[in-house]
């Protein structure tokens, strides 16, 4: 009886972190070169979604957290894969 709880078990966690790694979907490293954006503030102002190559020149904007026209611009490139 042992046995087979012990084997349930195993399947329920195996069965758990699958779960898990489909909503985490694929991660890549912290590296250099893998960052989404590019944020410019001399000589000019630029924030660029390398992504999307959507880009907007108010920096101050984006640092204060107006990121919805690059979420809009994300999700329109989901759609056109």
């Amino acid at each position: 009886m042992k046995m087979l709880k012990s084997k349930l078990l195993d399947l329920k966690e195996k069965e758990q972190k699958e779960t898990i790694q489909d909503l985490k979907g694929e991660q890549r490293d912290i590296a250099w070169g893998s960052q989404i954006r590019s944020y410019v503030f001399c000589p000019y102002t630029m924030v660029k979604d390398h992504r999307t190559n959507y880009e907007t020149g108010n920096v101050q904007a984006v640092m204060d957290g107006e990121i919805n026209e690059f979420i809009e611009s994300y999700l329109k490139s989901l759609i056109k894969s």
